[in-house]
């Protein structure tokens, strides 16, 4: 029974860095497969020489250096949570900006355990609690609590918020985000929990297929090959949609899909159920 009881203590982790890299392999030199942000709860699938393969909360595995998360309980779990809103939110060991440069610099979506919210009226700053029991303070206009859903149409133009942020292969954050990293955080805002990569989310049950004549903003388009989808992007209507890619320009913009390259390479069309 201790011997289990230890195994549970131990069996789940948090982030500890901005964000952390997971990859296919325990090594540095293996290419990086996803990323997991600060303060997410992961499990410690095994551990080897200073790495564990990790799985994220939505079912995503990984190799993570021991250095980017710290084992424990589950964090930001029983107490209110606040969301980070903004594209990066700073956290500071004071309510001061002036005395001491950020304890961290956290990305869009980072959850942080509350421990104080003085009245919005007469205090602009939150306590919050971090993984590894510091106390850390956060401005109020950074984050939401209980954020609400979006409907399509408030997907579609919050997607525009992300433009001109870099294009990072693997990534899953405000730092960089890669295609299918960028359209699964956007169908998260809906409250859908969409597979990682591009081929599970073209083949994923919770899509229909459709045709190009019939697509309407918020559709997700699919680019490749018949036998290997590569690249994905969403539909925003009038011809465009909006993708994180590294064609000429590497970061998050808007193309239009008649341009030859992106006609030549389209294969799917879908549409979230």
């Amino acid at each position: 029974m201790l011997l289990l009881f230890m195994f549970a203590m131990t069996a789940n982790a948090v982030v500890t860095r901005p964000v952390a890299n997971m990859y296919s392999g325990p090594s540095a030199e293996k290419d990086v497969v996803s990323q997991a942000i600060y303060g997410t709860n992961i499990a410690i699938l095994e551990e080897n020489a200073g790495w564990a393969k990790i799985r994220t909360p939505d079912n995503y595995t990984g190799w993570m250096p021991a250095a980017s998360f710290l084992s424990g309980p589950e964090y930001a779990h029983k107490r209110r949570v606040a969301r980070v809103s903004t594209l990066f939110a700073n956290l500071y060991r004071e309510t001061n900006i002036t005395k001491h440069q950020p304890l961290l610099t956290v990305p869009f979506e980072t959850r942080l355990e509350v421990v104080s919210e003085p009245d919005a009226e007469e205090h602009r700053w939150i306590q919050v609690r971090l993984p590894d029991d510091r106390a850390a303070w956060v401005q109020r206009g950074d984050v939401v609590f209980d954020p609400r859903l979006l409907s399509i149409s408030e997907m579609v133009e919050f997607a525009r918020r992300f433009l001109g942020l870099p294009y990072l292969w693997g990534g899953t954050s405000t730092f960089g985000y890669d295609c299918s990293g960028f359209t699964q955080m956007l169908e998260r805002q809906r409250g859908i929990g969409m597979p990682r990569d591009t081929q599970p989310q073209a083949d994923w049950t919770g899509v229909t297929q459709i045709s190009r004549d019939d697509l309407v903003p918020g559709d997700l388009l699919f680019f490749g090959s018949d036998k290997k989808i590569t690249h994905t992007g969403m539909y925003v209507g009038g011809d465009e949609f909006i993708h994180a890619t590294a064609h000429i320009t590497p970061v998050i913009q808007v193309s239009r899909l008649s341009d030859p390259h992106w006609t030549e390479l389209l294969v799917a069309c879908r549409r979230v159920k």
